[in-house]
């Protein structure tokens, strides 16, 4: 599935390796707002950090272990969102995400969750559980799984090293069942 469409003006597309220099762009640009929370910033220094970072995504896919996708509104990247790898013996996987400063709060992350669940996590890959993990404070980022009925199902102290300091990660978690039970809710 090489794009999803969000809406007129959103949609996912597959990261590629034309996508390199855009997205470091996007990256330095973003470089504080996303330090805040994700440990990978201060190591991506460079378009070659950049490229690397999507021959992994490509391999990843390749591997049957999940799919980067970026996140593009009005034709330009503001963000990605993948899956860290899927444990296809017990059928889950967690998804992470980030989004640019300058379109948050528009929906978009919330737009590309359900996408990416409907199509990939609970629809193609016929998994059953989906997790995403936030730091206790990084309350945007919480607010995602929350608004899209995960339950909240602990915290794990310390287990996030953040630039040399360790946080919590709370640990929301969704299961295809109540995916399902949701979206039928909805129509």
């Amino acid at each position: 599935m090489y794009e999803i469409r969000l809406s007129a003006q959103a949609m996912l597309r597959m990261l590629q390796m034309e996508d390199a220099a855009p997205l470091f762009a996007l990256v330095d640009a973003n470089r504080l707002h996303l330090r805040q929370w994700m440990p990978w910033v201060d190591h991506t220094k460079s378009v070659a950090d950049t490229e690397s970072f999507i021959s992994s995504a490509v391999a990843q896919h390749e591997q049957n272990q999940g799919l980067t996708y970026g996140i593009r509104y009005q034709g330009r990247l503001v963000g990605i969102i993948s899956v860290h790898g899927i444990d296809w013996t017990n059928r889950n996987t967690t998804i992470g995400y980030w989004l640019s400063a300058d379109v948050q709060g528009k929906g978009l992350m919330t737009l590309a969750v359900t996408a990416y669940l409907d199509h990939l996590v609970f629809g193609e890959w016929g998994l059953n559980r989906a997790q995403i993990n936030a730091a206790v404070e990084n309350k945007r980022s919480r607010a995602i799984p929350e608004r899209l009925g995960f339950q909240l199902e602990g915290i794990l102290r310390q287990a996030q090293c953040l630039h040399d300091c360790y946080v919590d990660l709370a640990v929301y978690g969704m299961v295809a069942a109540d995916w399902k039970k949701r979206v039928k809710n909805l129509n």
